[in-house]
């Protein structure tokens, strides 16, 4: 289905100014709420985890826009070896504008998690607290008994009470709301302080090579990024966040690194599950994940859900030449080139052919070499600084 929101080329320069207005969201530490305080601490203390070294700030490193610091695309650091992650940690940076999971005139969007299972920032810091190959508490009381020999203890109980940590079921609630008000209060979390926002708050200008890159990202025949990630500012933040917090389904090539891959019959179909439980029957979402911000792209590790790239230039090589040079991307047995080889062959018809730059089987790349250049120049200048 073709995303309304790209940016006509007509209209890229008479609003490239008024795209991104607006300065960066107050959020010092003196300026947050006790509870964002707390969360600040809580975010960073690897003592809650079984293992005493896990904390939130171990798989969202800030200075990546809060995306995996690991060279593995995925991570075990829970305290049994066996259990292995099953998806790169995403960035979490500028997540405080998404919302909760919806069908939009039957379209899935919104929530959170590679597959949106959450509907809240909350929510989600629960999560990893009790995971096994993340934080790996067995339990709510598990993390509250952490929390008790915290340094922060006392804090904790002058904000939520001091009997709180006797209900340790309301004492976990009270520590995934004070992580999402850290999340939301602290400007490090979206701080729009790249090229990108500088050169729209005219105080920089873009080279002749990211200016070439931003019409090949917008341009539907090109680089056609602007479908699912739109350059232009949204109604809810003070600029734009190269996320319409979408959905789709991208044939993403299987990674033989996750260990859960070698087993042959397993595939991880995003929406529809394993994960997720309530999505299991409607087929047509299967293989679809969430569309995380492009901003600070170029910072990453690791790509997609299942961290089969490294590097941007891999990922933009995958998306002009996914299907007009598949050999290059997928393998092969006698009956020909397995594409689409992580999901199941009858939900390979899921993946997004419609769009470009995926459209031209048979055709040459959507851009050349030197587009796809300028295409990388212009989102390096989507990294914060």
């Amino acid at each position: 289905m073709y995303k309304s929101r790209f940016l006509a080329p007509f209209l890229i320069y008479s609003t490239l100014f008024a795209a991104c207005g607006g300065g960066a969201t107050p959020g010092t530490a003196e300026s947050m709420s006790a509870a964002a305080q707390l969360g600040q601490q809580i975010f960073k203390d690897p003592s809650l985890s079984a293992t005493g070294t896990m904390s939130c700030q171990t798989c969202h490193d800030p200075s990546i826009g809060h995306a995996s610091p690991f060279a593995e695309a995925v991570v075990n650091v829970g305290p049994l070896a066996n259990q292995k992650g099953l998806r790169t940690p995403p960035a979490i940076n500028y997540l405080k504008f998404n919302g909760p999971f919806k069908f939009e005139n039957g379209a899935p969007k919104g929530g959170f998690f590679w597959d949106g299972r959450v509907d809240s920032l909350a929510a989600q810091a629960k999560g990893p607290f009790l995971n096994v190959a993340e934080m790996a508490n067995t339990n709510e009381a598990a993390v509250i008994a952490k929390l008790v020999n915290a340094t922060y203890v006392d804090q904790f109980k002058k904000v939520f009470g001091a009997d709180i940590l006797n209900n340790p079921a309301a004492a976990f609630d009270r520590v995934a709301f004070a992580l999402e008000r850290y999340q939301i209060e602290d400007s490090d979390f979206a701080p729009f302080s790249s090229k990108f926002h500088a050169v729209n708050q005219g105080k920089e200008a873009f080279t002749p090579e990211e200016l070439r890159g931003l019409v090949l990202f917008n341009r539907a025949d090109k680089g056609n990024c602007a479908a699912c990630h739109p350059s232009t500012k949204p109604d809810n933040a003070p600029a734009a966040l190269f996320t319409d917090f979408s959905y789709d389904s991208l044939g993403v090539p299987r990674n033989p690194d996750i260990a859960a891959n070698s087993d042959a019959s397993f595939f991880d179909k995003g929406l529809c599950g394993p994960v997720r439980a309530d999505l299991s029957g409607q087929n047509n979402l299967c293989g679809k994940f969430k569309v995380p911000s492009l901003r600070n792209v170029a910072k990453r590790k690791h790509f997609f859900h299942n961290g089969k790239f490294t590097t941007l230039e891999e990922v933009v090589d995958f998306y002009i030449t996914r299907d007009t040079n598949p050999s290059a991307w997928y393998p092969a047995d006698l009956t020909g080139v397995l594409i689409y080889n992580d999901l199941p062959t009858l939900m390979r018809g899921n993946v997004n052919v419609t769009e470009g730059p995926y459209n031209r089987s048979g055709q040459t790349a959507a851009l050349d070499a030197n587009e796809r250049s300028d295409l990388i120049a212009f989102l390096k200048t989507l990294s914060d600084r």
